[in-house]
């Protein structure tokens, strides 16, 4: 009996050691769904909260009810009035406000707005009296997951700011959700206490990651990210440095007040699962492995990483088969099949998913040769290859912006996607702006050159994708989650081929190091 024990585990032992040799062969006809935790959010606390800011103003302190006699369910709208009533007036500012399932913390002085109000104050001041002298509202979403917001403050607004180098207005983003993406971050949960806002918000942590100055902290049970885009360097001219994003991000925090949302059903944290692809196999597709990049072409010629997981069922961005992923940057034919992976591709870009905290962001996509209309029989404009909105979603985008991203919020999402290299001025024609709504599959540009200038780079498509952490959002491999809309499109399965020898990998033309940023830092992404 114990040979034969011997004989039937040897072959087990024998099959795990080579896993162990090599993990991109442990692969990969396993893709998964994201790992999702779902956070239970303090409503007692919030009400005491706003009845002490409304108190403020005890003039109108009166005309809100903090006590309900309903026995109802806590989640049910009647049993928080003083909610109820906040978001009928703020929904005239904010719209939607009502539908974040957590409070919504923004900079506005809703006591003071509603005392102005009601002394007979003008509407037509400035909103920036209430906020802290930011300027109205550039960008305000909610939905199931949360809410996202961003305000801006013009050079030289605000009182006891320092002399600053820069001459665009700041950009302050703000997320709260009930939903984080579970990764395994190495990087995660690092950052050091900020003394003038601990008393407000005890937990609270400032760092600096993927080119942005980051506030993390917790309230009611929520967690929160407060971000600014910024150069951790010296200042520079028309570029801001982080070190003078911090008393713009501090202003922000010290103002920010309850300005609505309304409790919703618990909801359960959300396992990975196996996800759904395509029974039948494509004759024509196939890939490589998850992680297997260009031999050294990682920074400092380090590897790719492996992730096989679906981060969100979406529509494949390009409209039309073929297409091909492939670097743009390392000496590779773009026009064919199997496609490879170039996350973490050496840039000068901050990506914490990588093996030394730099790569790609995101991945490149051609388009295949233009197909003649199948009614006119007319050949399609190359220029023209349309882009499509991978899901329904809203635009996060300023004018000018050379990016466009897409965000979705659920009950089981709060996911972004960036589109990078359309012309912004033609995005600009199309009103691809901030709070546009967009549905799946709707067209929203073509493949085009575009990089800081028409011409800057190749044609093709720039894709990434984010997802929200307790570090706020953070850049994730898209390329499983690419091959799976690609099946979708295709109808047809696609078939895995493993790592590539280092030998038949050699880069044509550039080195890592020749690899650097071209963009400008408000943009990121790369070519």
């Amino acid at each position: 009996m114990k040979v034969k024990a011997v004989c039937f585990v040897a072959p087990w032992l024998a099959a795990f050691a080579s896993l162990l040799a090599n993990p991109l062969a442990a692969s990969a006809d396993e893709f998964r769904t994201p790992s999702i935790s779902a956070v239970r959010v303090e409503w007692r606390a919030v009400l005491d909260q706003l009845r002490a800011e409304i108190n403020s103003q005890p003039s109108i302190a009166a005309n809100f009810t903090f006590a309900s006699q309903r026995r109802v369910p806590s989640y049910d709208p009647r049993a928080r009035p003083a909610l109820v009533q906040l978001n009928a007036i703020t929904s005239q500012l904010f719209p939607g406000i009502g539908r974040s399932p957590i409070p919504v913390l923004l900079p506005f002085d809703t006591a003071t707005y509603l005392e102005a109000r009601r002394s007979g104050t003008p509407d037509s001041l400035s909103m920036s009296r209430y906020q802290a002298d930011f300027r109205p509202v550039d960008l305000f979403t909610a939905g199931a997951a949360g809410y996202d917001a961003m305000f801006a403050l013009e050079p030289g607004a605000g009182n006891g700011m320092p002399e600053r180098t820069y001459a665009r207005p700041i950009e302050v983003h703000i997320t709260g959700s009930l939903l984080l993406y579970d990764l395994n971050d190495r990087p995660g949960g690092k950052g050091e206490p900020v003394k003038s806002l601990s008393a407000q918000y005890p937990d609270i942590r400032r760092f600096i990651r993927e080119g942005y100055v980051r506030y993390a902290f917790t309230r009611f049970g929520v967690p929160y990210v407060v971000s600014i885009h910024c150069l951790d360097s010296t200042p520079r001219l028309r570029r801001l440095a982080c070190r003078e994003a911090y008393p713009v991000a501090e202003r922000f925090l010290k103002a920010l007040r309850i300005a609505g949302g309304q409790p919703s059903r618990l909801r359960r944290d959300i396992a990975s699962v196996s996800a759904e692809r395509p029974a039948a196999i494509s004759p024509e597709f196939t890939y490589r492995t998850s992680g297997d990049i260009v031999a050294n072409s990682g920074y400092h010629k380090q590897g790719g990483r492996t992730d096989l997981t679906v981060y969100s069922q979406i529509r494949f961005p390009l409209a039309k088969a073929p297409a091909f992923i492939h670097s743009q940057s390392f000496g590779r034919r773009a026009d064919q099949y199997p496609w490879q992976d170039s996350f973490c591709e050496a840039r000068s870009f901050e990506v914490g998913q990588c093996a030394n905290g730099f790569g790609h962001q995101g991945q490149d996509i051609r388009p295949g040769p233009c197909p003649r209309d199948n009614e006119s029989g007319e050949p399609c404009d190359p220029k023209r290859q349309a882009i499509v909105a991978v899901r329904d979603g809203v635009v996060i985008r300023s004018r000018g912006q050379q990016g466009a991203t897409l965000q979705v919020n659920t009950q089981t999402e709060h996911i972004r996607f960036r589109y990078m290299h359309m012309t912004p001025s033609a995005m600009d024609a199309d009103s691809l702006l901030n709070g546009r709504r967009v549905t799946e599959g709707e067209k929203i540009g073509a493949v085009s050159n575009y990089l800081d200038h028409p011409n800057g780079t190749t044609r093709h498509l720039h894709f990434d994708v984010q997802v929200f952490t307790r570090d706020g959002w953070l850049w994730v491999n898209p390329y499983t989650t690419l091959v799976s809309a690609y099946e979708r499109l295709i109808r047809g399965r696609g078939r895995e081929i493993g790592p590539e020898p280092p030998a038949a990998a050699a880069v044509a033309h550039a080195q890592p190091e020749d690899v650097i940023q071209r963009l400008d830092p408000q943009e990121g992404g790369g070519n």
